[in-house]
């Protein structure tokens, strides 16, 4: 007699529970109850100190805007296609708030289409920020460019005072445009090695400050000038 007691009890508290949450899932559906509206969107990045207006612009999401019926794969590709947003994800968190994070490019460089002046990344991403104005002691770069910048940006920085811009020739090669004029020619194996040099020769012999229109430094036994 007490275990069924006991059964009855647990069949009845049971019910209730299932009718509860049956009838909280229904209200929420049909937008009841608090957990049914977005009452606030946390954005987060990769990067610390970054303006995130942007991403939150293209999240577009409402205050009140149902929960349950907003589709995150469509907040999810806006978010993506905003200019520096190299990948996002946005879910929707049980208390019916959504919350997106965000990976950001990081721009080590410019490119310049001759006009304005773009953020680029290190795997040659031109971020659609573009700028009317170079920003001071970046190295900039033209045309087409390869996968992985990172080594090339770091060694044109040894010559920020005397670089133009920086072009990639060939699929294979670099050459560096001065500010004077002149272009260098870069071999297609250690280009750093040949910047150190021709640093080595601009310290002893001003070489770059001189009426030249090309320093070819594309073979390693010796430096041809026009």
């Amino acid at each position: 007699m007490k275990r069924s007691i006991w059964f009855w009890l647990y069949f009845v508290i049971a019910i209730i529970l299932s009718v509860y949450f049956a009838t909280r899932i229904v209200m929420t559906y049909m937008g009841r109850g608090e957990i049914a509206h977005v009452r606030r969107i946390s954005i987060s990045a990769d990067m610390p100190n970054k303006d995130l207006t942007s991403v939150a612009a293209a999240a577009a999401v409402a205050p009140g805007t149902n929960a349950f019926r907003t589709d995150l794969n469509t907040i999810n590709a806006r978010i993506g296609a905003v200019p520096g947003v190299r990948a996002s994800a946005v879910r929707r968190t049980p208390n019916g708030n959504l919350s997106v994070r965000v990976e950001l490019y990081q721009a080590i460089a410019q490119w310049t289409d001759g006009l304005q002046y773009y953020p680029l990344s290190s795997d040659g991403t031109i971020i659609n920020r573009p700028s009317d104005v170079r920003t001071p002691g970046t190295v900039v770069f033209r045309g087409e460019l390869p996968n992985d910048l990172s080594a090339i940006t770091s060694t044109a920085h040894s010559m920020i005072n005397n670089l133009d811009y920086i072009e990639w020739v060939e699929e294979r090669r670099w050459n560096i445009h001065t500010t004077g004029g002149i272009t260098v020619m870069l071999p297609e194996k250690n280009p750093s090695d040949a910047v150190a040099s021709l640093l080595v020769l601009d310290k002893n012999h001003g070489i770059l400050s001189k009426k030249l229109e090309i320093i070819d430094m594309r073979d390693d036994a010796r430096i041809l000038v026009k």
